[in-house]
């Protein structure tokens, strides 16, 4: 397996277009996520702390304009993912742990979205599956790494990744600005993206996704941009 130079987008508030989201190193994991580093990597138990249904669907956040972390350029498009042998990746980088808790809970096949942050115009660019499920994250032991952690240690890794490969690019462009006029409109009527992880966990680089969210967001491929 190629180990690309990629890193999903770290911790942010929300994003605005023209004015995307500002990020960090790492993920920030907080104290509140602090107490569940070691917790279960079981969907039950995931799903629980984010109080949403058992998901087979997520989405994924990389960045895809060129920016030097420690030397290292984190840049991660779509089209770098293609690029690769078998158009396939590990993704790495994710130091939050409510976000590695979800790589923990993906199983083999399903799916998610990927999803541009961190640029001019953030929002879901293709589909990807997993290919291989959670396995520890070499970068966290590579002192050359962005996202290497001293405290993590090879007996007993704080940090997992999970193997995505290419599906398809989505048929247009599905933009942040355009899901949110949806999640709003959907506040108010009850609609499939009232309760989407995008702007209720907006800081979170992996979320899921409910059978009823990731319908609907493709439904939007054979829409006008609203």
């Amino acid at each position: 397996m190629p180990r690309p130079r990629k890193r999903p987008a770290g911790a942010a508030g929300p994003e605005k277009k023209g004015q995307s989201e500002k990020r960090t190193k790492f993920e920030n994991s907080g104290e509140a996520s602090a107490k569940v580093a070691n917790s279960s990597p079981q969907k039950t138990s995931v799903f629980k702390n984010c109080g949403r249904n058992l998901s087979n669907y997520w989405l994924m956040k990389s960045e895809p304009e060129s920016r030097l972390d420690k030397g290292i350029d984190v840049k991660f498009s779509i089209e770098d993912l293609k690029a690769q042998p078998m158009q396939t990746a590990c993704w790495d980088g994710v130091r939050n742990y409510q976000a590695r808790n979800f790589l923990r809970a993906m199983k083999l096949e399903e799916e998610a979205f990927f999803y541009h942050s961190n640029c001019k115009e953030p929002g879901i660019v293709g589909l990807m599956k997993i290919v291989k499920e959670a396995y520890p994250d070499h970068t966290q032991f590579e002192k050359n790494s962005p996202h290497y952690d001293p405290s993590s240690k090879e007996d007993n890794p704080k940090w997992s990744m999970v193997d995505v490969q290419f599906i398809r690019m989505m048929k247009r462009f599905i933009s942040l600005a355009e899901l949110k006029t949806y999640h709003q409109s959907h506040k108010a009527t009850g609609g499939p993206l009232k309760d989407m992880a995008l702007f209720t966990r907006q800081r979170l680089s992996v979320q899921p996704l409910t059978q009823e969210e990731f319908d609907f967001i493709l439904s939007l491929e054979e829409k006008e941009p609203s």
